[in-house]
């Protein structure tokens, strides 16, 4: 398998993660009374979550081997 075979397998696999971690029945877990900072927990998990994955797309997009 060549570098962008690979790549877009990885990136696929993200993909499939943000499905998950943005689909009901796990944001349905941070739908609670409550605040983090003065900020609810929900907006606290979507944005957390949503900044995390931008940041792995941009490591497998950027990332090179020695």
């Amino acid at each position: 398998m060549n570098r962008s075979e690979i790549r877009g397998q990885r990136l696929a696999s993200l993909f499939l993660l943000g499905c998950l971690v943005f689909n009901y029945p796990i944001l349905s877990l941070f739908n609670r009374p409550g605040e983090i900072l003065g900020v609810p927990v929900l907006y606290v998990y979507v944005f957390g979550a949503w900044g995390l994955l931008i940041g792995l797309m941009a490591f497998v997009i950027e990332h090179r081997r020695a």
